[in-house]
């Protein structure tokens, strides 16, 4: 059996706090859901969320982003590889996996938004870990329209339609097509083209 090194140590501990933490906040909420139920579910001590993460909002936080992170790669991998068409019936598969097999995913961002605007000293601390992943979509999004400094307007609304049809999805799924992000996405843009154009 190979040993690990320090840090790949270290980067599998992280994961399975992580993994831990998103079924454990998934099911009893950020405020019901304790470091020693995390730890316990990890299979660690309490001692080893701290050196991690610091707190149980910040492992909350790096969830989210980690969970964020994920999204926009896969989108990198899409746009990489696709045609306009098929990028988006891409995109609205993503929408169909995320909202119907990653069922902690949608609770987690209600869950954390809740919690920052009713504890507000968190709301900076979201949005810089959203940054990130934003960042990342925008510049994808800049290489795709004719002017790229309306990307960080447009991944705004990519973003929102996504998380909405995900929740729409997860409480009504007849109410979200297979393919209406993907359509969403073609009127979207189509729009900021013609937006361009006359200007």
């Amino acid at each position: 059996m190979t040993r690990l090194t320090r840090a790949e140590a270290k980067a599998r501990t992280r994961e399975r706090l992580l993994d831990a933490a998103a079924r454990v906040f998934a099911q009893k909420g950020l405020a019901g859901a304790s470091v020693d139920e995390i730890a316990e579910a990890a299979g660690y001590s309490i001692g080893a969320v701290y050196s991690n993460f610091g707190s149980k909002e910040q492992l909350f936080v790096e969830l989210l982003k980690e969970k964020a992170n994920d999204r926009v790669i896969r989108a990198a991998e899409i746009m990489a590889d696709a045609e306009p068409d098929e990028a988006r019936r891409a995109f609205s598969q993503l929408v169909i996996e995320v909202a119907d097999k990653d069922a902690d995913f949608a609770p987690l961002q209600a869950e954390f938004w809740l919690y920052a605007v009713r504890n507000p000293e968190l709301m900076e601390t979201y949005a810089e870990r959203m940054r990130e992943p934003r960042d990342l979509l925008t510049e994808l999004v800049g290489r795709s329209v004719p002017d790229p400094d309306r990307a960080g307007e447009l991944s705004a609304i990519v973003i929102a339609l996504f998380q909405g049809l995900v929740r729409m999805r997860r409480v009504d799924p007849d109410s979200v097509p297979d393919e209406l992000f993907g359509r969403a996405l073609r009127w979207l843009f189509t729009g900021a083209e013609a937006d361009e154009e006359q200007k």
